[in-house]
């Protein structure tokens, strides 16, 4: 939307993970260190941990972008509470083995199989598990099993366990003791500090074109530091509003004030509705009257509504209603956000010789 605008080859603040956009910070360099060690030793546990939004998944898959196919088979997975009866399938899957009629005995068979043709091949496999905090105890225990894996005095599987902050405390549970054993270097990746956040904003400003158009102010990174905290996810989300904010205000540059102004209205469209519907009108974060204030007391229920709410039966029909309410709820605050900054832009920038509408 506003890529023209500023003469951007592509979005520079997207949300998903894109290697394109690695940035080396102090700590996700050596997060990377980390990874291409246990490359090197071929054998035992890797750990990385960091909080969300923090950029693991982002390491991950530049790591994978840059390995040799010809040296190296990679396969990623993605857990989502996988106990012991899924692991192995799931590993299995990964890697592109056909599983589905397999026992548990059938699966760590077809697995060390694949494991050994592909040494023999001069190859090494790699398995990567984004998101460890989720695998339960009987499911860690099966990765470490495959480890075990060998031929001759050489390991088969090199393991990266990637996860959040608390998988470091399940990491010290007793029931995590041998799988320890088998860890041959863990690092938390922690949030940027001030200077690399500005450095952040700006490298992944220059990768699709910035030509200090729009220029941020210096007081503008000091505020944008102090809201997302260094973590790169939220630095995204805020970013990418105000670009937003300074298209809709045909801006061409971001000062303390236009953080200041984009972080009230994030604060307020995350807000629960019952806080929303509760604010005065003209107090709706952002300095907007009205906008944001909803006349409950004008709203009318037909009985057509009312008729079909009585008639769900089931508990399954009321999640979904609740589901549909959420989304709409979401979508609502949305879209109050960007008729906030229009608003604003128009009050701020009235055109020329006219003057500014009560």
């Amino acid at each position: 939307m506003y890529e023209s605008y500023f003469k951007f080859r592509n979005k520079p603040f997207q949300l998903n993970p894109d290697p394109a956009f690695f940035f080396g910070s102090r700590g996700h360099r050596r997060a990377m260190a980390y990874l291409e060690y246990g490359m090197h030793q071929s054998e035992g546990f890797i750990v990385i941990t960091g909080e969300i939004g923090a950029g693991k998944t982002t390491i991950v898959r530049s790591l994978l972008e840059h390995l040799d196919p010809e040296k190296v088979v990679a396969a990623n997975l993605v857990s989502t509470q996988i106990d012991a009866s899924e692991i192995l399938r799931m590993v299995a899957t990964a890697f592109g083995l056909p599983n589905r009629t397999l026992d548990k005995a059938g699966l760590l068979l077809a697995l060390e199989t694949f494991l050994v043709q592909t040494t023999a091949a001069g190859k090494r496999a790699l398995l990567i598990v984004d998101e460890a905090q989720n695998l339960t105890p009987s499911a860690v225990e099966e990765l470490r099993m495959l480890s075990n894996f060998q031929l001759e005095d050489h390991a088969l599987l090199q393991s990266f366990l990637v996860g959040q902050p608390e998988f470091r405390d399940i990491m010290q549970s007793a029931e995590m003791q041998q799988l320890r054993q088998r860890v041959i270097a863990s690092y938390h990746l922690g949030p940027l500090d001030s200077e690399e956040t500005r450095s952040y904003i700006e490298h992944r400003l220059r990768h699709v074109g910035w030509t200090d158009d729009p220029i941020f102010e210096a007081d503008a990174f000091n505020v944008i530091y102090g809201y997302t905290g260094g973590i790169p996810r939220r630095i995204n989300t805020l970013c990418d509003r105000l670009l937003l904010g300074a298209f809709l205000a045909e801006r061409h540059s971001i000062g303390e004030e236009d953080v200041r102004e984009v972080i009230e209205e994030l604060k307020l469209e995350f807000a629960s509705p019952q806080r929303s519907a509760a604010l005065p009108a003209g107090s709706s974060g952002a300095g907007e009257a009205g906008v944001a204030t909803l006349a409950v007391d004008r709203l009318q229920v037909s009985d057509e509504l009312l008729a079909h709410a009585a008639s769900l039966s089931s508990n399954a029909d009321i999640q979904r209603l609740e589901a549909r309410l959420v989304g709409l709820e979401q979508s609502v605050a949305a879209t109050l956000g960007v008729l906030n900054q229009l608003l604003h832009a128009v009050r701020r920038d009235p055109p020329a010789g006219g003057k500014e509408h009560e």
